[in-house]
């Protein structure tokens, strides 16, 4: 849940997400609907789906227990080699390093790498992890490091425990912020808005891959050129800009769906739920 997203958001939904899920067992038996709804809010639902399919795995493969080696969690769904070292290092102990952005950056200064690839960077943090007998305190240390004094913008190298061995101590140059190279799409979609005053609101649940994979949502059709007229929402996400047109129908729908009267008991987009909002759907 840390993955992108702040710790103030995630503690409380947190430890919801642990009251419905206590064990693997629990988490592995329910359906992804439940799954989803259950982290609905948090955003990047991949995260959610890949959680899903590591406890499947765990439970057909490992008996339902964590595996310890390392190389036996990096091959679980959605988990990397940094996510794989915190995991080996924080639970069970084992040498390996976490190289997040924090990490990075803190690496990055203190050995004097502007630029370094990451290959360099994983060798910095394996040579660190080697040398330390408290791999998890190191990993946390470092990661705190980076998240508080060695910060992105303003780095407070006065205050910072290790500025004598930095080479970039009250050197940094951190005013510029580094630009992103990724650039943000606009995209325009049609929101089909089919609604009973009986049956509730049409939804049909979005493709396995791509936007608001496998989330409900009303149908929606993507418009190849930019409409004449204000969106009704626009909702941002990390590389896309969603433009949303609500356009309600009074035919009845075709196509794979179902009518919902109550949809809290689904999970939907953050998007879809500020639309409905704003139309007093679902309020």
């Amino acid at each position: 849940m840390l993955q992108q997203t702040q710790v103030a958001t995630v503690l409380p939904r947190y430890q919801a997400w642990l009251d419905m899920f206590p064990d693997i067992q629990s988490l592995a038996t329910a359906s992804l609907d439940d799954v989803l709804k259950a982290w609905e809010g948090l955003g990047y639902y991949r995260r959610a789906r890949f959680i899903h399919a590591a406890v499947q795995l765990l439970m057909t493969q490992h008996s339902g227990e964590f595996p310890h080696d390392f190389e036996e969690i990096l091959k679980l769904p959605g988990i990397g080699r940094s996510t794989a070292g915190a995991i080996a290092s924080f639970c069970f102990g084992h040498g390996r390093p976490v190289l997040d952005g924090n990490v990075k950056r803190v690496l990055k200064r203190w050995h004097g790498m502007p630029e370094p690839g990451d290959k360099a960077l994983w060798q910095k943090a394996h040579e660190a992890i080697d040398a330390s007998d408290k791999p998890a305190d190191w990993n946390q240390a470092m990661m705190e490091l980076g998240a508080t004094i060695c910060s992105t913008a303003k780095p407070d190298c006065r205050h910072c425990p290790v500025q004598k061995y930095c080479d970039s101590a009250f050197q940094i140059n951190a005013v510029r912020k580094e630009a992103s190279s990724n650039r943000v799409l606009d995209v325009h979609w049609q929101v089909n808005l089919y609604l009973d005053d009986e049956k509730g609101i049409w939804l049909t649940k979005r493709p396995d891959t791509g936007i608001w994979a496998g989330l409900w949502t009303p149908p929606m059709t993507e418009l190849e050129a930019t409409p004449d007229m204000v969106p009704c929402h626009i909702h941002q996400l990390t590389h896309r800009r969603l433009h949303l047109y609500v356009q309600p129908i009074s035919e009845l729908p075709v196509g794979k769906g179902k009518w919902v009267e109550d949809i809290s008991q689904l999970a939907l987009p953050t998007g879809i739920h500020r639309l409905l909002h704003k139309h007093r759907i679902g309020a």
